[in-house]
């Protein structure tokens, strides 16, 4: 199965000519040998990085698959799973578990249905949970994008989550 996104400036992008794309850009990297680099831009691409982009990576670059599917499963800014438009961390450092943490978390997922490091089918929202936010001292808090919500209980986050709808 193809997969389309929906362009701004133009009707359609297929999968194939977004492989395309990252072939063009990754084979620029090839000689450098930077492959975080090279994998940065077919994930700016194409949004995430599947199998299929992967391979692209590996055989433009000269590099084996498993060595590309390894840099990606190591680092976390790297994700094999497409991403919502915008990103929960829930913070679950000290503070913040000890103070309520882990009752957003199992809110959120219940609100969202969805699971840590999942995605809404809608592809709004994608949910994750961070080792520290630096909001200590108003605890709990989790951020959506950049905008860290501090002191949050389950009771808000209907509300917080709202107004990222409204805005798509």
């Amino acid at each position: 199965m193809i997969k389309t996104m929906k362009c701004t400036r133009c009707e359609q992008i297929t999968d194939c000519e977004l492989l395309e794309r990252i072939a063009e850009l990754v084979g620029e990297y090839a000689g450098e040998k930077s492959l975080i680099q090279a994998l940065h831009a077919a994930q700016g691409i194409y949004g995430y990085l599947p199998i299929e982009v992967q391979k692209v990576v590996a055989e433009k670059m000269g590099l084996p698959l498993a060595t590309v599917s390894g840099v990606v499963s190591f680092y976390s800014f790297f994700t094999t799973q497409p991403r919502g438009r915008h990103t929960i961390r829930v913070c679950l450092g000290t503070a913040c578990y000890v103070r309520g943490g882990k009752k957003i978390v199992e809110k959120l997922k219940e609100l969202l249905d969805v699971g840590i490091g999942e995605t809404t089918s809608d592809r709004v929202f994608t949910l994750e949970v961070a080792r520290c936010i630096g909001a200590c001292g108003l605890a709990p808090a989790m951020s959506v994008d950049d905008v860290v919500y501090k002191q949050v209980n389950p009771d808000k986050l209907e509300l917080i989550l709202n107004r990222y709808r409204k805005e798509d």
